[in-house]
């Protein structure tokens, strides 16, 4: 799932969504269970007056980027996240990088190699077990 218009000056889902659609997700994500139009609605509109077509079309366009999945029940329809929050995240940096590498090649790379003394050393011994399979494999 490739989103598209990766936005490199926001941050968190503000990167792959707008600023409702952030919030959305948020509380589709949060919930334990599948939730209708009417509940997000009513979540969102507790922060700030909000139209409840606003948000049906918001939902439902979600819905046609495939990354809410709805079913009808009753009189109505529940949503639900084609993926959890983690899992999106991974397809999305795995996509970002790919494109980095295919768009930067080697310089995107040494980059993220430069930027390896800011993370956590454990992650380092990750990266050194992958390389070691990748050696072996070729």
């Amino acid at each position: 799932m490739r989103m598209q218009n990766f936005k490199i000056q926001s941050s968190g889902l503000g990167r792959f969504f707008g600023p409702l659609e952030a919030k959305i997700m948020e509380i589709l994500w949060s919930s334990d269970s599948e939730i209708t139009i009417k509940d997000v609605h009513h979540k969102l509109d507790q922060e700030k007056a909000m139209s409840f077509n606003t948000v049906m079309t918001v939902m439902n366009r979600l819905v046609e980027k495939d990354i809410l999945q709805k079913r009808p029940l009753i009189r109505s329809f529940v949503y639900c996240p084609v993926m959890s929050r983690e899992a999106f995240m991974e397809a999305q940096s795995k996509e970002l990088t790919f494109d980095l590498i295919e768009e930067f090649g080697s310089q995107a790379v040494v980059h993220m190699v430069d930027a390896l003394d800011q993370v956590d050393p454990a992650l380092l011994d990750r990266l050194e077990q992958k390389i070691k399979e990748l050696k072996k494999d070729r």
